[in-house]
């Protein structure tokens, strides 16, 4: 009666775990830590979706039961944005679901379609649950590399020509969470010629597609003629709206995919509260100018991050997209690792940032620093760091290891 769960027996330890406890001792001590750790945005949601939602609320009808695929007004809002923004044509009723977040949506298209033994090919770093999900449904993980250039397609046609069973899946995540890559649409072009013929299907995140900087809007993959035959995309309206909180996603894209995962969730929820499907459809119906002004914002805190880091000593390339800066760990601290790291900053610097671990074996050397603080706390936190790397080069010590 002592032994592990078979499920929680694959999930290691979060590494999270061991950084919250650090940060809510130092805070209940009255230390004012900036937390550039989690990617939870701090902006409010727009007045507008606000608005919809205590206006649907007040209707009773709206308290009962929902629809686990998502209420048929969101479905078509959703497929509305993929023919504005992209320029894909999708069927609200066979190629849209809603889902609660992109992170549930990907964890229960896993459940879906993974048999035990299952292979699924995900990039190493990348976010938890693009491996997690396949795990916890009894899949096998084998890594690629997160940049989309030549050497993920070396990693991809070696990782098919030696893996037993076949891989059944393909996970892409552009802009990356967490390194910020971003592809083009010739990369996507590229990844569905490969996959069409060797029958893999592809799954898609595009949580960060309006989160972008140089100017050029990030791709579908869907736009690659034949794509919908062999992948589905998963977007969230977390991070361009402003609504962490609400939860609401979407997966869009192949049929039978699209089919598997509304029969999964038909046995697991029934949907999103019906007033937060409402007000997300009035945010994908409405005016833009929001979106616009949140990615203004993101991108003066990457300015400042970058500018203010520097100063302190520690050089952060700026990510062309998401709301992150994936970053070496400076050298007179790379032996740390980044979990030590990590905590290393919490306690001598009141700054957290999320390590690299979290995200996979490969990211060790780096951590995340998310763009979740206005632009006055990031330049403290470069200040607080400046004196934190100042302090301990004078004194010219080793850092070691801190006990857990």
């Amino acid at each position: 009666m002592t032994e592990e769960f078979h499920r929680i027996r694959r999930l290691p330890p979060y590494v999270f775990e061991h950084i919250n406890p650090i940060k809510a001792a130092a805070r209940a001590a009255g230390t004012d830590i900036i937390d550039l750790g989690m990617g939870n945005p701090d902006l409010p949601t727009p007045k507008h979706i606000v608005e919809k939602l205590k206006e649907t609320v007040n209707d009773p009808r709206t308290h009962r039961y929902s629809s686990s695929q998502g209420i048929p007004g969101l479905r078509k809002a959703q497929a509305s944005y993929y023919g504005r923004r992209f320029g894909v044509k999708l069927d609200p009723d066979t190629q849209v679901v809603a889902t609660l977040g992109s992170k549930e949506g990907f964890a229960n298209m896993a459940s879906a379609i993974t048999a035990p033994g299952d292979v699924v090919l995900v990039p190493n770093p990348t976010y938890p649950i693009h491996s997690f999900g396949f795990i916890m449904s009894g899949g096998v993980v084998r890594s690629m590399p997160a940049e989309p250039n030549e050497h993920f397609f070396e990693a991809l046609d070696r990782s098919v020509r030696h893996s037993i069973p076949k891989p059944i899946a393909l996970i892409l995540n552009y802009p990356s969470n967490p390194t910020a890559y971003v592809a083009d649409l010739d990369f996507y072009k590229r990844v569905v010629e490969y996959c069409r013929k060797h029958e893999i299907f592809i799954l898609s995140d595009l949580a960060y597609s309006e989160i972008y900087f140089d100017g050029t809007p990030p791709p579908s993959i869907l736009e690659v003629p034949g794509a919908i035959d062999i992948a589905v995309e998963f977007t969230s309206m977390s991070k361009t709206f402003s609504m962490p909180g609400w939860r609401m996603g979407f997966a869009v894209g192949n049929e039978r995919l699209i089919k598997a995962l509304k029969r999964v969730k038909s046995y697991l929820d029934y949907g999103a509260f019906t007033p937060i499907q409402v007000a997300a459809a009035a945010a994908l119906n409405g005016p833009d100018d929001c979106v616009s002004e949140v990615r203004e914002i993101y991108q003066h805190r990457r300015d400042v991050l970058v500018d203010s880091f520097a100063r302190a000593g520690w050089d952060v390339a700026p990510p062309p997209a998401t709301m992150f800066a994936w970053t070496p760990i400076p050298e007179q601290f790379a032996h740390l690792g980044s979990l030590e790291f990590a905590k290393l900053l919490i306690k001598e610097a009141d700054v957290a940032v999320a390590p690299g671990l979290g995200f996979g074996e490969y990211g060790d050397n780096y951590v995340r620093i998310a763009l979740v603080e206005n632009e006055q706390r990031i330049r403290q936190a470069a200040r607080n760091i400046k004196k934190f790397m100042t302090e301990h080069g004078k004194r010219g010590d080793n850092v070691v290891k801190m006990s857990k």
